[in-house]
């Protein structure tokens, strides 16, 4: 056995018994505090604290609240109040419990569910499948709930992680007054740090400020004798008023643009769906902030990129119309977005996000959603407005000059000595590392699929035949005496180098993304294995400054037929079994039959069309990619010396003997 690795001895394997009793089955809120990050952010108490106020702001959208009030309290509590409908505190018809009791301590619980069939509460929410506040509840020490519901007032609270219910009180009459008080102690166990943190708190109060047009948001913090210090938020003219506060000073290249859009009984989209969004190109300054149903999406989306095309395709459409275009200039989306400032507001009847801390917004569909809906009234307003919309186009225009003027530069470092690249490469138009990607595909047959569902100006693809050599103890002077080995490292411009290599090894670099494309079976993981083998061996440079990423095309797609004229026919793909179940699951919640839902199983990449492999698999805004990251070469080198030595069988057999049970994999 190697020195350093986990292989525990005969001794150690009969004191860890795998069996039945082996098996925990976690109950109630256990799987969060167990799990937390899973749940929520770890780093502050500030997404479970949201979590809570994004159940006042759901009040407000839905136009019964119109004041939110938190209070940091000095002990490390939060209280939210609203001045809502109150959540409800009688018997769950079903359950037999208090609805305050389930939402505060039963995972999957709440009043966001059935909205296609009508029987939600909120036709539009941030809350999507009733996890956040029982998160709340498990990860603090304590938590008070105060409704004032139907002139009553009534009081709850939980304790120890919710292990501990107390009784639910009539505390006296409420008059006409309704609402719900929240107050929340966090537990500081949970946390790197178990202060909530202020600059967060206050910049998320005054988005829900923005969001919601005449809703007073308040924060009061206590101070160390006892007083509160407050600040008030109140946005009248919502999202241009906050861009106009935020971009104060800078010169505009020309006035902001407002508009929303929503769908009527008739469109392609459930009523009601659309965005509002406020946007300006500023010298100096940039800002970019977007929302999907109140909830902030720090890290964008779909929505975003559907913004983003939308205004292109308008200003290059007012370009070619007004003929504005130089000879020999190419314009692209970033030239026109890359320095636009914006706010975005989007409605969706059923988001996806990535996570339950929904940074990032998935559902394809918002795409679509919102480009069209912007696309049409910004182009009338460029050409109602010639004058602007020549100011934007002049910028456009003289970033794409300076991108092609930077591209030169790069090409004249480049033109001697290079290396014949491989005739199996094509490669994209665009000389930006920025921009560029190169896919490594499975197989001549989905290299054909996605030679067709490229992005020419950007995107290369180099097919591969069959499997990679396994180059883990290959010396790297004979790496290329193997064809797909040494096409890789020419297409790249990158050769083999040992972990300790200078930045000086990605001199030479052409892409900016290294794309693995395979298939999403046992073959496909095998050859994904062997190139992230290569590239950790003989190519760590490129792992540790983030080039390298493994698409995830889906195994499943499930067609269903059109819903009458609100709903048009819909196909949506799945990863995995358990992704097919989720998606099933939610078609038969919109009241599709069995027999309606259409699945099928993709063999390989080479059997999808390109429409589809473009959407799944390539699209910027549509596709599923995870970046490789290495934390530490010499620890990765370990558990690859152990997995893919030849010398290494007797240490693989005792890892799976030891550790099997924990990895996931199709067999």
């Amino acid at each position: 056995m190697r020195a350093g690795l986990n292989t525990p001895d005969a001794a150690d394997m009969a004191q860890k018994q795998y069996d039945e009793s082996s098996f925990r089955v976690l109950k109630g809120l256990e799987p969060v505090r167990e799990r937390p990050g899973m749940y929520t952010r770890t780093d502050s108490p500030c997404h479970m604290v949201q979590e809570v106020i994004d159940n006042a702001a759901d009040e407000a959208l839905a136009g019964f609240a119109k004041n939110i009030h938190v209070a940091v309290f000095r002990d490390g509590s939060v209280a939210v109040t609203d001045d809502g409908r109150g959540i409800p505190v009688g018997l769950h018809p079903v359950e037999g419990l208090p609805v305050v009791v389930l939402a505060y301590t039963v995972l999957h619980a709440g009043g966001k569910f059935d909205k296609k069939s009508g029987n939600s509460a909120y036709a539009f929410s941030g809350g999507l499948h009733g996890v956040g506040v029982a998160v709340t509840t498990a990860l603090s020490t304590r938590v008070e709930v105060e409704v004032r519901r139907e002139g009553k007032v009534h009081q709850i609270y939980f304790a120890n992680g919710g292990r501990e219910i107390g009784p639910l009180v009539e505390a006296g009459s409420a008059g006409k007054a309704t609402g719900t008080r929240v107050r929340v102690w966090p537990d500081g166990r949970y946390f790197d740090s178990p202060k909530v943190p202020m600059n967060e708190i206050e910049r998320l109060l005054r988005s829900k400020a923005v969001l919601l047009p005449g809703v007073q948001v308040m924060l009061d913090v206590e101070q160390p004798d006892g007083s509160f210090a407050r600040q008030e938020w109140k946005y009248a003219d919502g999202l241009s008023g906050y861009l106009s506060e935020m971009t104060a000073g800078a010169e505009a290249v020309a006035p902001l643009y407002k508009g929303e859009a929503y769908a009527g009984q008739d469109e392609d989209f459930a009523p009601g769906e659309g965005a509002a969004w406020c946007f300006g190109w500023f010298d100096g300054v940039q800002l970019s902030e977007s929302y999907v149903n109140l909830i902030p999406t720090v890290a964008g989306g779909t929505h975003e990129s559907g913004l983003r095309a939308g205004v292109f395709e308008a200003v290059k459409s007012f370009i070619e119309h007004h003929g504005l275009l130089p000879k020999g200039v190419k314009i692209q989306q970033d030239d026109v977005c890359g320095k636009m400032s914006f706010v975005l507001s989007a409605r969706l009847l059923d988001p996806q996000f990535q996570g339950q801390v929904k940074e990032k917004l998935n559902s394809r569909e918002a795409v679509k959603l919102v480009s069209s809906m912007l696309m049409h009234p910004f182009e009338a307003w460029l050409n109602q407005n010639v004058e602007f919309g020549k100011a934007i186009a002049d910028m456009a225009i003289k970033q794409a000059q300076s991108r092609l003027k930077d591209a030169q530069k790069v090409e004249k470092k480049k033109s001697s000595g290079v290396a014949v690249l491989p005739g199996k490469l094509s490669d994209c138009e665009s000389e930006s590392i920025t921009e560029n990607e190169l896919y490594l595909v499975e197989g001549d047959s989905a290299g054909g699929s996605a030679k067709l569902a490229r992005n020419r100006e950007t995107q290369a693809i180099l097919p591969l035949r069959g499997k990679v050599q396994n180059s883990w103890e290959i010396d790297a002077n004979r790496l290329f005496a193997n064809a797909e080995i040494h096409d890789i490292s020419v297409a790249l411009g990158v050769d083999p180098h040992p972990p300790e290599a200078s930045d000086a090894v990605l001199a030479n670099l052409r892409y900016g993304k290294v794309i693995i494309m395979a298939d999403a079976d046992v073959d496909g993981s095998h050859i994904q294995t062997l190139l992230l083998t290569l590239f950790l061996r003989h190519f760590p440079r490129l792992i540790e400054a983030g080039h390298l990423w493994i698409a995830l095309p889906p195994l499943y797609r499930v067609d269903v037929p059109a819903q009458g004229k609100k709903r048009p026919a819909r196909r949506f793909y799945a990863l995995d079994d358990g992704e097919l179940m989720s998606i099933r699951d939610r078609l038969a919640k919109e009241g599709y039959r069995e027999e309606q839902m259409e699945t099928g199983r993709f063999k390989g990449l080479g059997e999808m069309l390109p429409a589809q492999l473009k959407e799944t698999a390539m699209d910027p805004a549509t596709r599923r990619v995870l970046p490789v990251t290495l934390e530490g070469v010499t620890e990765a080198a370990k558990l690859f010396d152990l997995l893919m030595g030849k010398g290494e069988a007797s240490g693989r057999r005792a890892w799976m003997e030891a550790k099997g049970n924990l990895v996931e994999a199709d067999l």
